[in-house]
């Protein structure tokens, strides 16, 4: 049984040096990514090439269970603990993003993202008809999966939030094939991690918009989450699979229902099997 890697000098001075060296790759990375064209192929394909620095400097170790779809166009469901789902996945599955419209605004993130082939999506009813417009266009046109967060933000791990069904309204009457991923975090030598100390260390959310499980006993910034994975030495990002369910003739709510219901059920199963 893996324990929880203590704060201390010689840990917090480890992890001050790795996230150093991951700015420095990135700022080695910027004119690269300057050249890339916007949402292009190669772009998207480059993104595992500079996320892969962020998951080796964190310590972070990927396994998969199952196979990703070949129909296409794509859409990927999954649930959503923290920001590192951002680099694993892309490393998992050589995709882009579907991601909330405020992200783009960001400093350099968002810019980065664009970059990457990532759709922001304003949520707002009064900008809804926009967002689907765009979002079908790209779903539509590109060869590789998108990856979208259907609860909306992060948890604190011990639960899948419900599915917001507005995100599926491209979905009906479409030719997308939708499939459901199932993702949980162990130590990296594969034990559990329980809810209190998933919560505390590993999960990135906020507090006034969690309703179930333990709450952490102190936030952290995105980056701030960066450098504290670090120190504790990283984890393990187990993602399985599932197989993509019938959707014909269903309307985005029915949707929306049948994915949270596989999603959340693979998930509870998982999380907690030694």
């Amino acid at each position: 049984m893996a324990k929880l890697r203590k704060q201390n000098i010689f840990n917090t001075t480890t992890a001050a040096i790795k996230f150093v060296l991951f700015w420095v790759m990135v700022v080695v990375q910027l004119p690269i990514i300057f050249l890339l064209p916007s949402g292009s192929r190669i772009s998207v394909r480059y993104m595992p090439i500079f996320m892969w620095f962020l998951v080796k400097l964190a310590g972070i170790k990927i396994v998969v269970h199952g196979k990703i779809s070949d129909n296409r166009p794509l859409m990927v469901v999954a649930n959503h603990i923290s920001v590192f789902e951002l680099a694993t996945f892309p490393l998992a599955f050589n995709g882009s993003f579907i991601a909330k419209k405020e992200m783009e605004h960001w400093p350099l993130v968002g810019w980065v993202a664009k970059k990457f082939g990532v759709i922001f999506v304003d949520r707002r009813p009064s900008h809804a008809r926009d967002a689907l417009s765009v979002v079908q266009k790209t779903v539509q046109k590109v060869k590789y999966p998108m990856i979208l967060f259907p609860e909306g933000t992060t948890t604190n791990g011990a639960y899948v939030k419900p599915f917001k069904s507005s995100l599926f309204n491209f979905v009906e009457n479409s030719n997308v094939t939708v499939q459901p991923m199932a993702m949980h975090y162990r130590y990296k030598d594969g034990s559990v991690i329980d809810e209190q100390t998933m919560a505390d260390h590993f999960a990135y959310f906020d507090n006034k918009k969690v309703d179930m499980g333990p709450l952490c006993k102190r936030e952290r910034s995105a980056f701030g989450q960066v450098f504290h994975i670090m120190m504790l030495g990283g984890f393990m990002v187990e993602i399985t699979l599932l197989p993509p369910p019938p959707l014909e003739g269903m309307d985005r709510k029915q949707i929306a229902d049948v994915l949270q219901k596989q999603v959340s059920e693979k998930y509870m199963e998982l999380k907690d099997k030694k």
